[in-house]
C-alpha cells in the first residue's frame, strides 16, 4: 500500500489508547506520623485472611475428582477430573497465576485442558486463559454466557481509564504488600503481574446448556447477581455446585466501589433458589474455601435471606420518603444474619447497597428539591467560608478536625479547601491525615484499600499509576468495534478543526468504518457510501497495534502498512493512557 505523509504542522490521528493493566508501583506510604499497626478494628479482617491462604484443596465426590486452588490471587480456580481431560472453572487473575496454579494441578492429573468455563467477564476469573494455550496443542473450548464478551469490551473499552483507576484504589494494587490485609474476597489482585490472557467464548448460551466433555456432564445456567452474565455450574454427577460470585464467605458487594453497572438484587435472590433446589452436597465458590455437606443448605438459605432483607426494607421505607443518606441509618441486618461468618462485611456493605438499590429504582435523584440542582463544588465552598468568616476560619476548622479525631468531617472540609484551592499543601496533608486514619481503622478491605491509595496519591512524588506490558495477543481480543467506541468518547471537542470532516476506515477483510465529525460529536457508521475527507487502509489489527502503542504509526505509514488519504487530520481524540483492567 502507499502511504502519503501528512505535512508537518499536523498529525493525522492521537495513536495513543492505552487500555491494558497497570503494574503496581513500589510507593511506601508516608507515615507523617500515623503509625499503621494492626489494631482492634481489622483484628477480624486479619482472621479472614485464613480464608486465603494458598493452597490446593482436592475432594473426592460422587462422580470423580474435584480440585480447587486457592490464594494465589483473588479468585479460585477449579479443576474437574474428566476422561483423559479436565475442565478449569475460572482461569484466574493472570498468566502469571495460572502458570503457578496449574503447575499444581497438573500434578494431581496431567491430562489436558478440554475446556475453559468463564462465571462471569470479570478479570479475576478471566485473565489467566491464555495460559492454557502455551502449555498444550489444542485450545481449550471457552464457554460463556452470550453477554460475557459484551461486558469484557465495555471494560476493555469506553470506561477503562475510570474503572481502572478506582479499582487500583480499591483492591490497594499500588499499596506495598505489607499494607494490604487481604481485599476481601482473596488475598490480592494479581492481573499486573503478566500480561492479560482473556480469550474471546467460543462457546456461549442464553439461559442454559447442557453438555458432556470427556465424560463429565456439565449444566450451565443463568444467573445473574454479582454480574449480569454471571452464569452458575452444575455437575449432577458430582452433586456439586459452582456458583461462581453469587455466594462467597462475606457479605456480598451488591455495589462495589470501584464502579459497575446496577445489580440485580432481587435477580440474585432468584439464582441463589434456584441453586437451592438442586440440593447441591459440595459447593465450589470461587472466592474463599469449599462449603460441603450439612452446612449448605441453611448457608445458601442465610444469603439469600441477607440479600432480600436488605432489598425489602430499602424499598420499603424508599416508599415512604425517606432519601438513601436516611435509610442507610434505619436498616440493621437481623441477628441470624449478623451472627453469620457468611455475612461479615469484609466485601459489601449494608450501606453501600441501600444506595444502589435507591438508584436502581429511582436513579440518582433523591427527591430532596434542595438537591436536585444544588450549588457548583466551589460556589458551595465560598458560601461556606464566608459563612464561617473566611478561608483561614475554615482551615482552622480543618485542624481542629483532625486534632480531634473527626476525620470524616475533616475530608468533607477538605474538599471545601481544595475547591477554594487555599493553601493546599497544608491542606493535602491534613487530608492525607484523615484518609490514613480512617483507612488503616477500616475492617472493610475495599474502604481501608481506597483510603490508603488515595492518600498514596497526596504524596508529592506521586505520578500516575504505570502501564503493565501489552501484547499482540492481547490486542487481538479487543474488538474493532470497540476501539472506535473508544474513539468516540475520548473525542475533545475543543480540538475539533473543522465542523464536518468525514473519516473512512477500509480493512482488508472487508470490513469499512467511517467517523462522521459534525457538531464536535463523533458519529460511528459501518454503512457510510458518500465522500471521504480522510481515507485510511489497513487491517483491523495493525490499527488496533497503533492505537494500543504496539506499533509505530509513522514506520506504518511509511511502510505502507497504513495508507492515509490525504494529508492533513488535526488531533481531535484527546486520549490519556489508561490504567489497569481490575475486574
Amino acid at each position: 500500500m502507499k502511504a502519503l505523509l501528512h505535512n508537518k504542522n499536523y498529525y493525522s490521528l492521537i495513536l495513543s489508547i492505552i487500555f491494558l493493566l497497570s503494574c503496581a508501583p513500589e510507593q511506601n506510604i508516608e507515615q507523617d506520623n500515623v503509625d499503621i499497626q494492626p489494631i482492634s478494628s481489622v483484628e477480624k479482617l486479619i482472621e479472614h485472611s485464613k480464608e486465603f491462604e494458598k493452597t490446593i484443596i482436592s475432594h473426592e465426590t460422587p462422580g470423580g475428582k474435584i480440585h480447587i486452588a486457592i490464594g494465589f490471587g483473588i479468585a479460585n480456580s477449579i479443576m474437574v477430573e474428566g476422561d483423559n481431560g479436565n475442565i478449569i472453572i475460572d482461569a484466574s487473575d493472570s498468566v502469571y497465576e495460572a502458570a503457578q496454579i496449574y503447575t499444581n494441578f497438573k500434578k494431581l492429573n496431567p491430562n489436558p485442558v478440554k475446556a475453559i468455563i468463564y462465571t462471569h467477564n470479570h478479570g479475576d476469573h478471566t485473565f489467566g486463559a491464555a495460559y492454557y494455550l502455551s502449555v498444550q496443542e489444542e485450545k481449550p473450548k471457552i464457554i460463556a454466557h452470550e453477554t460475557t464478551d459484551f461486558y469484557m469490551q465495555r471494560i476493555l473499552g469506553i470506561i477503562n481509564p475510570i474503572i481502572s483507576t478506582r479499582s487500583t484504589r480499591m483492591f490497594g494494587t499500588a499499596l506495598p504488600e505489607e499494607d494490604v490485609i487481604n481485599v476481601g474476597i482473596g488475598k490480592s489482585l494479581n492481573v499486573s503481574k503478566s500480561p492479560f490472557g482473556y480469550l474471546k467464548p467460543d462457546t456461549t448460551f442464553s439461559d442454559e446448556l447442557k453438555l458432556q466433555i470427556s465424560g463429565i456432564n456439565i449444566e450451565l445456567y443463568h444467573a445473574p447477581g454479582e454480574t449480569n452474565d454471571q452464569l452458575f455450574v452444575w455437575l449432577p454427577d458430582h452433586k456439586s455446585l459452582m456458583p461462581g460470585d453469587n455466594i462467597y464467605k462475606t457479605f456480598p458487594n451488591l455495589y462495589t466501589i470501584r464502579g459497575t453497572t446496577h445489580r440485580d438484587v432481587m435477580g440474585w435472590v432468584n439464582s441463589l433458589d434456584k441453586m437451592l433446589s438442586l440440593n447441591p452436597e459440595y459447593i465450589f465458590p470461587s472466592h474463599t474455601k469449599p462449603i460441603i455437606g450439612n452446612d449448605i443448605s441453611s448457608t445458601l438459605t442465610l444469603y439469600r435471606d441477607a440479600i432480600q432483607f436488605v432489598h425489602d426494607q430499602t424499598v420499603r421505607l424508599m416508599n415512604e420518603g425517606y432519601y438513601p443518606d436516611q435509610i442507610i441509618e434505619m436498616i440493621e441486618l437481623p441477628n441470624s444474619i449478623q451472627e453469620s461468618p457468611f455475612l461479615s462485611e469484609f466485601y459489601g456493605t449494608v450501606r453501600w447497597s441501600v444506595k444502589s438499590i435507591f438508584n436502581g429504582y429511582l436513579g440518582w435523584f433523591n427527591g430532596n428539591p434542595a438537591e436536585l440542582d444544588p450549588l457548583p463544588r466551589k460556589k458551595e465552598a465560598q458560601m461556606l467560608a464566608e459563612l464561617v468568616g473566611g478561608e483561614e476560619k475554615l482551615l482552622f476548622a480543618l485542624k481542629n478536625a483532625v486534632n480531634s479525631n473527626e476525620m470524616q468531617w475533616a475530608l468533607e472540609l477538605s474538599d471545601k479547601l481544595l475547591a477554594l484551592e487555599y493553601k493546599l499543601e497544608e491542606v493535602k496533608s491534613l487530608r492525607y491525615q484523615a484518609l490514613t486514619y480512617i483507612g488503616i481503622r477500616s475492617s472493610n478491605p475495599n474502604k481501608r484499600n481506597y483510603f490508603l491509595t488515595s492518600a498514596l496519591e497526596l504524596n508529592s512524588g506521586f505520578d500516575t499509576f504505570p502501564i503493565a506490558e501489552r501484547t499482540e495477543e492481547g490486542v487481538r481480543e479487543i474488538s474493532i468495534d470497540t476501539i472506535f467506541s473508544i474513539l468516540s468518547v475520548r473525542l475533545d471537542p475543543d480540538k475539533v478543526f473543522n465542523k464536518n470532516l468525514i473519516v473512512c476506515f477500509n480493512f482488508s477483510s472487508g470490513l469499512s468504518k467511517t467517523i462522521l465529525l459534525r457538531n464536535q460529536v463523533a458519529a460511528i457508521s459501518n454503512n457510510y457510501s458518500g465522500m471521504c475527507d480522510i481515507s485510511i487502509t489497513t487491517s483491523e489489527l495493525n490499527l488496533k497495534l497503533a492505537l494500543s502503542g504496539l506499533l509505530n504509526p509513522v514506520l506504518a505509514i511509511a511502510s505502507g502498512d497504513i495508507e492515509l488519504l490525504p494529508s492533513i487530520f488535526i488531533k481531535v481524540f484527546r486520549i490519556s493512557p489508561a490504567l489497569s483492567i481490575i475486574p
